[in-house]
């Protein structure tokens, strides 16, 4: 059988699914037929496919996701691929998502290997290596490497939360946060500590982790030169500076630097007492209320307890 496509050397294929020239690699076999096609001219290829158009209008429908892909969709963009129904406006475009399917990588990065199926992906990776972010925040001046960083970004100033968990109802502006979130559900720790072996569910919480090995600090004070190990407890100390007290009690307009501060005066109003002294029951609002106590009522079980032991 013969095959041909415009401007392209007509080709020999046998119908034992073989290639007339074995120096050729093959695209891989027609889904309908099974016949093999050399993956160098895309022409030929689509032609001999279109052949057999009836067979694959049927695998149109069966393999395409449920309203993914309607039929106004596919007559709209003329070249389909016929793994999974994919349509694309293009020939180069369709030649590009055909690698997916074969797995293969041709664009590679000169300066650390790593592989690309289109040479766009290449490009965007390529500015980790020269520190070129074109895309630029109106609101803050932040640049980002790629749109799509931008546009998740740009949701931190709209207040935008598009995904949201199933099961609680939480938001969130960006897809990551959510899959990390959906593990206090599922109680998956896919991460783990190389020095310790503690499972992490989160990438953040796992880098905070690791600080307590390393002993890096690396959030500093600007004003006093502290460092920290997490960015929340600078954020809390800069308060010291500021004078700024956000957390508020809605019964009586107390105003508080810390949330756990705010928590514990709230108890005042709630009656709350979580704290009890082990030795006779009772029950405190603060912890340091037990220590005090333990102090005046149990001045030697206390001493004893806190007291190094003799040598």
């Amino acid at each position: 059988m013969q095959v041909s496509g415009r401007g392209h050397q007509i080709l020999a294929v046998n119908t034992g699914g073989s290639v007339a020239d074995p120096q050729l690699k093959s695209r891989g076999p027609c889904p309908v037929c099974k016949q093999h096609f050399p993956r160098l001219k895309l022409g030929p290829f689509l032609k001999h496919c279109h052949s057999c158009k009836d067979d694959i209008r049927q695998r149109e429908v069966s393999c395409s996701p449920p309203g993914r892909y309607t039929n106004s969709h596919l007559s709209n963009k003329k070249h389909r691929c016929l793994l999974c129904a994919k349509a694309f406006g293009k020939t180069g475009s369709l030649e590009a998502h055909l690698l997916v399917h074969r797995g293969e990588k041709p664009h590679w990065c000169s300066q650390c290997d790593k592989r690309f199926t289109r040479n766009f992906g290449l490009k965007v990776h390529q500015r980790i290596h020269t520190g070129e972010k074109p895309y630029k925040c109106k609101q803050c001046d932040n640049r980002f490497t790629q749109i799509s960083n931008l546009k998740s970004h740009q949701r931190s100033h709209t207040g935008e939360r598009p995904y949201e968990c199933e099961q609680c109802k939480k938001r969130f502006s960006q897809k990551g946060h959510l899959s990390e979130h959906q593990r206090i559900h599922t109680g998956e720790k896919p991460l783990e500590c190389g020095q310790c072996d503690r499972r992490f569910a989160s990438s953040s919480g796992l880098a905070m982790h690791r600080r307590t090995h390393t002993g890096v600090k690396p959030f500093e004070c600007k004003q006093c030169d502290k460092c920290f190990a997490q960015k929340s407890n600078l954020i809390t100390h800069q308060r010291t500076h500021t004078g700024e007290k956000p957390y508020k009690c809605s019964q009586c307009d107390r105003c508080f630097t810390r949330g756990d501060g705010l928590k514990s005066h709230q108890r005042i109003h709630t009656g709350e007492k979580p704290y009890e002294c082990k030795l006779c029951n009772k029950a405190f609002a603060h912890k340091e209320s037990v220590k005090l106590h333990m102090l005046r009522k149990h001045h030697e079980m206390f001493w004893s307890s806190v007291a190094p032991a003799p040598v």
